[in-house]
């Protein structure tokens, strides 16, 4: 029997708020989106406040601690990938805009929908990481993160072509 995160639930455990985003994924529609959105909107400070190394560094340490989070999150939800658990949403959109360094906010726009069709519709590579690393325990918490990854890597091509293409 499979358990619906509730508000409730995200306070029960310090690794629900983390795995749920700080309540985004509670969203009952589109949760993906907007722990992506959340993302998107907590990079922004964090662009201004940390160089590039330590915006790296948090982001292994976002893996890292997310991983655990989403291994607990995902026992207590009794499910192996639940669609409540948005941090690999939130750290994958890091890791895009990161990566790129600073962009335009047209550019960031452009990063952010194609993560989302990315980690939405799971073309191609997407699909396999998201198979290959499905279950339980820490396997399962790693597929819940790498698909997000594997999205970003793809995102990342695509604005890559787009930014050599037009400079």
């Amino acid at each position: 029997m499979t358990i619906r995160p509730t508000p409730a639930f995200l306070w029960r455990h310090p690794a629900h708020w983390l795995a749920l985003g700080f309540g985004s994924g509670l969203s009952p529609k589109a949760p993906g989106t907007v722990g992506t959105l959340l993302g998107w909107l907590t990079w922004w400070p964090l662009s201004l406040w940390l160089n590039p190394l330590q915006q790296g560094v948090l982001i292994a340490l976002a893996t890292v601690v997310g991983w655990w989070a989403c291994k607990v999150t995902a026992e207590h939800l009794q499910m192996s990938d639940p669609g409540a658990i948005v941090w690999d949403e939130i750290v994958a959109i890091w890791l895009v805009l990161w990566a790129l360094g600073p962009l335009s906010l047209g550019m960031q726009l452009l990063a952010f929908a194609l993560f989302r069709f990315f980690d939405a519709v799971k073309p191609g590579p997407v699909a396999w990481a998201d198979q290959r690393f499905k279950g339980d325990g820490w396997q399962g918490a790693f597929g819940i993160m790498v698909d997000d990854f594997v999205a970003a890597a793809c995102t990342l091509l695509c604005l890559g072509a787009v930014l050599w293409a037009f400079k």
